[in-house]
């Protein structure tokens, strides 16, 4: 050790390094970085040049039907009643019959009822649709 009691005379250097004082500095200099970051920033007058672009479209909503394991249809979040179905599809889609509809069924649900379900559609005019599940877990 180098403080410790010998005895011999001699004195023996001492081979270690104090860190204290580096850590002292590393923190201040810590300190002073994130001070000083906030202030880094561009505060730099730009007129920008207008772009010839025109705003990009927002896309519509997406229209899901539900079908639950009771059999029971609801549109979005709203039940709805198989002989309202079209009606109310073509509300939602705006008219348009090439408008994707996704529809999501239950796991339990018969594939019968689904094809039901997909025949309605069809008869309805929306030959766009798409079917939902969930992602398996990795």
């Amino acid at each position: 050790m180098a403080g410790g009691i010998r005895d011999t005379d001699e004195m023996e250097e001492a081979h270690e390094i104090n860190v204290t004082p580096f850590i002292d500095v590393m923190l201040v200099l810590l300190i002073i970085f994130m001070v000083a970051a906030p202030l880094s920033t561009v505060d730099v007058p730009v007129e920008l040049p207008r772009a010839g672009v025109p705003p990009a479209v927002r896309p519509e909503p997406p229209v899901i039907l539900t079908l639950q394991a009771d059999l029971a249809l609801s549109l979005g979040n709203a039940p709805v009643g198989r002989d309202a179905l079209a009606a109310r599809l073509m509300a939602a889609a705006g008219g348009k019959s090439d408008t994707r509809i996704y529809l999501r069924a239950d796991k339990s649900v018969a594939y019968g009822a689904l094809m039901e379900v997909m025949g309605i559609l069809r008869d309805a005019g929306f030959t766009q649709v798409a079917l939902m599940a969930e992602e398996a877990a990795k």
